[in-house]
């Protein structure tokens, strides 16, 4: 009997989010990130639960931390029970009649229509009293969609005046450079302002200032581009394929385009061009039990998507 109260007590929530967070990342600076500790203290954390088991929970490869049959099976342990956790928890705020209501989601990046179905749909599983909608379009100013009560939440870059919002961070991705197969610029390590000074750039019809390209890397450079606009990823794809011009997308929307060899993409500056996304809603709702558990989700489902870092 004492031996199964010293194992209860052994294994917190804490230890379990831990675990999860490793299996998601693969990485433990990322996953420290994720769960707001230091890598060291994640460290010591995971040291502590191998020890009391006697047993190490992960092994070390080129790929990242794998876990071990030990691990794997305190993996699974986790899952479920926080789970659970999470299922009682809506269960309880339920009970306080806390989960009806509306949710419009708008969206800044348009890239990310290609991981929302997921998310919306473990949203719709978990929240089933909340309506659940996008607004369609393409918007100049996402966020005075807010302002005008014609969304509830945001999917996009921090705002410039985040006080006057709850925004809550995702993640950060790279933004590379799409080329056609046999481009000239195929090749390069990377691609400067001055490598793009005489092409023909491809984007998604939003203001200029909404893209990442244009705003931190050609602007400051003093190049003006002309632009060609698509409204899907497809289409872009497709135009670059066809030597219409270059674009710049999110390396998660190009994995299957670049395994079936339809595309090339090369980095974007010697240190990669890198953007941010947040879940952005007004103040007088992120108390929302529902609005709280959007932002967990869409980090849970985007947990598969590459390359891409946690924002703590």
């Amino acid at each position: 009997m004492s031996d199964v109260v010293t194992i209860s007590l052994m294994l917190e929530i804490r230890h379990l989010r831990s675990l999860i967070a490793i299996a998601d990342t693969g990485k433990l600076a990322t996953a420290a990130d994720r769960v707001h500790l230091t890598q060291s203290a994640l460290s010591h954390q995971i040291r502590a639960v191998e020890e009391h088991y006697a047993t190490p929970l992960f092994e070390r490869t080129r790929q990242g931390l794998r876990f071990t049959p030990a691990g794997e099976r305190l993996l699974t342990l986790a899952r479920t029970v926080l789970n659970d956790v999470s299922a009682a928890e809506r269960d309880l705020q339920r009970m306080n009649g806390e989960t009806k209501g509306e949710l419009r989601i708008a969206l800044e990046c348009h890239t990310c229509f290609d991981w929302l179905m997921p998310v919306m749909h473990a949203f719709r599983q978990r929240w089933p009293e909340v309506e659940v909608d996008l607004v369609a379009g393409f918007h100049a100013d996402p966020l005075a969609l807010l302002k005008e009560g014609r969304a509830d939440l945001v999917v996009g870059s921090k705002p410039k005046a985040p006080r006057a919002w709850s925004a809550q961070p995702l993640f950060r991705f790279e933004i590379l450079a799409v080329l056609a197969n046999d481009h000239p610029l195929r090749h390069k390590r990377f691609l400067t302002a001055r490598d793009m000074a005489d092409q023909t750039l491809i984007t998604y019809p939003v203001p200029e200032q909404r893209i990442d390209l244009i705003r931190e890397v050609l602007k400051p450079a003093g190049i003006d581009l002309p632009r060609r606009t698509a409204e899907l990823t497809v289409a872009i794809v497709q135009l670059v394929a066809s030597r219409r011009g270059i674009a710049a997308l999110p390396n998660w929307g190009l994995q299957s385009y670049l395994e079936h060899d339809y595309v090339k993409a090369v980095p974007i500056g010697p240190k990669g061009l890198w953007s941010e996304l947040h879940a952005i809603c007004p103040k007088t709702l992120a108390s929302r039990p529902y609005m709280q558990d959007m932002a967990h989700i869409i980090r849970q489902e985007c947990a598969r998507l590459p390359g891409i870092e946690w924002l703590a």
